[in-house]
């Protein structure tokens, strides 16, 4: 990120269970240099290269591994997708009690944006096609510490209001919406290119992935790069994903809070 403005999406990331999460991720894309990535390019085919035996070129999906039973609890009422924002934006406004916690939120394609969101971040980068929320105010906040500049305890102040909202979302709620709008979910995870893959699973993946976030016992080292943003000074830090790295942002008892509510909502989207 750039030292002048915070932006950081965060977990889950699809109306109802992504809605909640796509602040506390944003912050990553300005303040601890990862830069801005372009979107993936597939790679060309080789010039003359044999075909692949039939057997390789269309293998069976992968099996489902942790199913919804979505068909029965979907709306049939539900818009398309691509009519769906007021839809997908009254059901956050409901699940987050008014739309406060929700501002920094870009409300055009918003279930497709938060897709994609969820779907980065396990990576070590961000293209700017994913992002789904705005820039907060403020920037990082830093101190002079042992051993160099540290994220300053003042920095948490930034979050609180979006980790409160967050921990305060009904799990229960919140799961119920999503299985309401999972044909919608699904068909924006599709049209990203995936098209044998199952949403539900690959956001219980994310989860899964931002739940084995090291918990650090003091706030860690950071410094600037050539281009003025702040970065870990630990690489295996710094080499973390995007998702990752904004839980290290945050202060312990966050990061703590932040988990917790992740685990009640992958309880909710699963049978276990």
């Amino acid at each position: 990120m750039q030292s002048g403005k915070a932006v950081w999406p965060w977990v889950l990331g699809v109306v109802v269970v992504g809605g909640a999460g796509t602040w506390l991720f944003r912050d990553q894309l300005q303040g601890l240099a990862d830069g801005v990535s372009v979107p993936v390019q597939s790679t060309p085919t080789t010039a003359g290269a044999a075909p692949k035996p039939a057997a390789t070129q269309d293998p069976a999906p992968p099996p489902i591994r942790h199913p919804l039973d979505a068909e029965a609890a979907a709306d049939p009422a539900l818009p398309t997708l691509a009519d769906s924002d007021a839809a997908a934006w009254s059901a956050l406004s409901e699940l987050f009690k008014g739309e406060g916690a929700l501002t920094v939120l870009l409300r055009d394609h918003l279930i497709q944006r938060l897709v994609t969101q969820v779907d980065t971040l396990d990576k070590a980068s961000v293209p700017p096609t994913a992002l789904a929320a705005r820039p907060l105010p403020g920037s990082l906040q830093v101190e002079q510490g042992e051993g160099g500049e540290r994220i300053a305890a003042a920095n948490a102040a930034r979050y609180a209001p979006y980790v409160q909202a967050f921990t305060a979302l009904d799990p229960a709620a919140a799961a119920v919406a999503y299985k309401r709008f999972y044909p919608l979910i699904q068909q924006a995870y599709v049209d990203l290119g995936r098209p044998d893959g199952y949403f539900n699973d690959r956001l219980v993946s994310v989860i899964d992935h931002l739940l084995d976030t090291p918990e650090l016992a003091q706030a860690p080292l950071v410094e600037r790069d050539e281009r003025g943003r702040y970065r870990f000074v630990d690489a295996t830090l710094q080499s973390r994903s995007i998702g990752q790295k904004a839980l290290l942002r945050m202060d312990a008892a966050q990061a703590r809070a932040v988990k917790r509510q992740l685990r009640a909502i992958r309880a909710a989207i699963t049978h276990g």
